[in-house]
């Protein structure tokens, strides 16, 4: 049934589009500058005593409700045939009275150190869309577009069944983007195959899906009222040893092969992108998509010997942070890390630079940003 509902929110987005009528290729090209960011542990300091679960429950823009439930750790009820759970999220850690003392006032201040880097990417036209992992809620996502810049942004968050509570998210600029049909992609719990059912199971982050209609700033170019659907992932950790938690990626990345497959089947000539926190190296695994960090990475490589990724760990860089594309836009893109100095420090243990976290081990860094660089996608319209 989720499936079908899929399909057909991705039917009507793309009779959309066909119906947007004469399209003239004359005009000076634009480029659309898209973001991949692990922002690390982007958590809002209140305890959140709830999550609210409701199958295909969209939760975007910037009216936020609050949901207050107490006492409820987990149970289940029927509302108008969807149903609703609730999960207590493990995010002690990230509040005031945690080990982290994670007050306001460092919320607040990671806020505006991640609205920096973005706001440097962009540079003066602002950067177009953002895919976000590892942030808490629509109420870290929501403060994240007022200090970008007040009223220009929007979003699209779904809470996801991640035990600590971090789900992904996407920006968009109002002025250059239109959402056309949204969906979390559920990874179903799946038991570790190795173990019989017994044991280790899987229970990770949704899939965001956002078919967005591209607006530009000059009504002649061929690209206005073009779409591009974009898949926003958060793949499970290596926690417990790469090849020990292998399984779990393959099972999250069969999940994106289907989606990827269901927007193919509806139109071949699809643009399609899909990126985030892959937790492995790049590799072409995903059909019918490029994945664009590949050949990067081996460029970088060469030119660079201290600069080979998007992550650092214990003296090893690797290139978890990632961007596919569809062969539409393999030809009118490129990519880059961005890497500039400011948002990374000294590696005193392991020489050269890493990047600067908001905490190293417990020792709070009120300049840090994250672990990861983010990545940027130019695409030419």
């Amino acid at each position: 049934m989720r499936q079908l509902l899929f399909i057909l929110g991705l039917v009507g987005c793309l009779v959309g589009i066909q119906a947007e009528g004469l399209r003239v290729a004359e005009g000076q090209a634009e480029e659309l500058c898209v973001v991949s960011y692990n922002v690390e542990n982007l958590f809002h300091p209140k305890h959140d005593t709830v999550v609210e679960r409701v199958s295909g429950l969209e939760v975007r823009g910037l009216e936020v409700s609050g949901l207050e439930v107490s006492g409820l750790e987990v149970s289940g009820l029927e509302v108008s045939g969807l149903e609703e759970i609730f999960i207590e999220k493990d995010d002690w850690e990230w509040t005031p009275e945690g080990e982290r003392r994670w007050s306001y006032s460092r919320y607040y201040r990671k806020v505006e150190n991640i609205a920096r880097v973005l706001t440097n990417i962009g540079e003066w036209d602002g950067v177009d869309i953002v895919g976000l992992q590892e942030v808490e809620n629509a109420l870290c996502v929501k403060r994240l577009c007022n200090t970008l810049r007040r009223g220009e942004y929007d979003f699209v968050h779904y809470e996801s069944p991640d035990p600590r509570g971090i789900d992904v998210a996407l920006i968009y600029k109002k002025s250059r983007i239109d959402t056309i049909a949204t969906r979390a992609i559920r990874v179903k719990p799946t038991p570790n195959p190795s173990l019989k059912g017994r044991g280790d199971e899987l229970i990770t982050r949704d899939i965001l899906y956002v078919c967005a209609k591209i607006k530009v700033k000059s009504e002649r170019l061929k690209a206005n009222g073009d779409t591009i659907h974009f898949f926003v992932c958060h793949l499970p950790s290596q926690r417990g040893g790469k090849a020990e938690s292998e399984w779990k990626r393959k099972a999250a990345k069969q999940v994106l092969q289907q989606a990827v497959d269901s927007v193919y089947g509806i139109d071949p000539e699809a643009k399609i992108v899909v990126m985030g926190d892959m937790n492995s190296e790049p590799e072409e695994d995903i059909r019918g998509m490029r994945n664009r960090m590949k050949e990067l990475k081996n460029e970088r490589i060469k030119e660079l010997k201290n600069q080979r990724g998007t992550h650092k760990y214990q003296g090893r860089w690797s290139c978890l942070d990632q961007f596919y594309t569809s062969p539409a836009l393999d030809s009118i893109s490129e990519v880059k890390i961005y890497n500039a100095a400011w948002i990374q420090e000294p590696d005193k243990k392991y020489l050269d630079l890493k990047p600067k976290r908001t905490f190293n081990g417990y020792r709070y860094q009120k300049d840090g940003f994250s672990d990861h660089l983010p990545i940027v996608l130019k695409v030419l319209l």
